[in-house]
């Protein structure tokens, strides 16, 4: 089983986090489409005619696009890939394009899943990270793709903003829940190198990163979810049992995908690739056939260390049998012993034959994956 993601490039704005690949217009949008159909074609074999189990519109603003062109790249897909057997289809989207109309349309075309970008309920906030919509749009958003019959609703929240006070953010988070969502990504603020916030920061128009303010109201987070139906499942995901992203987890797992369209990367088991993080050269490079811009040969060594990295992400942790059929019992070996002795014993938990960090140990996630047991070849 294989996924699709489509990454569709256009915003009206750019945000001021924001580090994804974008245009902030949608001239070129005919010629994307154009380039997208072809590469369709042109790389129906990467999968080698493995099932389909979920697509994904990811951007960008994929709610730019209406629904007969939505259709249309199902369609494509449909003649390429064995979809047969598909059984999530994500859009994400902005809350200002979630008319009923819109939510109406494109359910009816077998979208399935929305991931509406939410960020925050509060005014200030909003301005502040150059979202468009204002809290009245994202509550009519959700509760438009309810009415329209969707029954797998996702919202993003960012923390660790300045501008929001702990109280706002509690505030935040109790809309959240008393809304009809199945599905919550929370994301700490970062910086991205090549994001308005870097530049604001860099230039001392914008005060650093709190760290200290992050943690509190990722606890706060993490405080409040015995009192929902919802479970902590990824560092950055929540969901009502039964409604995690398919899509997302097979990320996790190792599971082969395809990316198309501009900056969008694949995995196939053995190498990713990924197309140029440029619309012009995207659409250059479809018309001349070029496979993709750049390619990069897995190793053994890489394998076993994405393993470890993405298997940490997740409140299941990482499958030591299985590691240990992978990759041999010393990996095993050393792999634990690293944890005795350099990972503080309240940050994670092994349980027979699983390793996985606690809700504590998250928080430290990268920088507990990213040291020694991180094996060199």
């Amino acid at each position: 089983m294989s996924g699709i993601y489509i990454h569709v490039p256009f915003c009206r704005s750019k945000c001021v986090y924001c580090g994804f690949f974008s245009v902030a217009n949608t001239q070129q949008k005919e010629s994307y489409l154009q380039a997208l159909h072809k590469e369709i074609e042109l790389r129906k074999e990467y999968l080698e005619g493995s099932t389909i189990k979920t697509i994904y519109f990811g951007g960008g603003t994929p709610s730019l696009l209406s629904a007969d062109e939505l259709q249309s790249i199902l369609k494509h897909l449909a003649q390429n890939f064995a979809l047969e057997n598909v059984e999530e289809i994500t859009l994400e989207a902005n809350p200002e394009q979630l008319t009923l109309d819109y939510c109406q349309a494109i359910q009816s075309i077998g979208i399935n899943r929305l991931s509406i970008g939410v960020q925050s309920f509060q005014p200030h906030v909003l301005s502040f990270m150059g979202r468009r919509h204002t809290e009245q749009e994202a509550i009519n958003a959700v509760m438009n793709a309810h009415a329209a019959g969707f029954q797998n609703i996702s919202i993003d929240l960012i923390y660790g903003v300045s501008e929001r006070t702990d109280e706002q953010w509690a505030q935040d988070l109790a809309m959240a829940f008393s809304m009809p969502i199945q599905h919550l990504s929370c994301y700490a603020l970062t910086v991205e190198e090549n994001s308005i916030l870097y530049k604001r920061i860099s230039s001392q128009k914008h005060a650093p990163i709190d760290d200290e303010q992050a943690l509190r109201q990722y606890q706060m987070l993490i405080g409040k979810l015995p009192e929902t139906k919802f479970k902590h499942y990824e560092i950055s995901n929540y969901a009502i049992p039964g409604f995690e992203s398919k899509h997302n987890s097979a990320y996790w797992d190792h599971t082969p995908y395809i990316g198309l369209g501009p900056a969008a990367h694949s995995f196939n088991g053995d190498s990713r690739q990924w197309n140029a993080s440029n619309l012009n050269q995207y659409i250059s490079d479809i018309g001349q056939n070029i496979d993709y811009d750049e390619k990069e040969m897995l190793s053994k060594n890489d394998l076993y260390n994405e393993t470890i990295l993405l298997a940490l992400r997740t409140r299941e942790g990482l499958d030591l049998n299985q590691l240990r059929q992978e990759y041999g019992n010393q990996r095993v070996t050393d792999l634990l012993q690293y944890f005795k002795q350099q990972v503080n014993s309240e940050h994670y938990e092994q349980k027979e034959n699983r390793l996985r960090l606690t809700e504590a140990g998250l928080w430290f996630a990268d920088g507990i994956a990213g040291n020694a047991f991180i094996l060199e070849e």
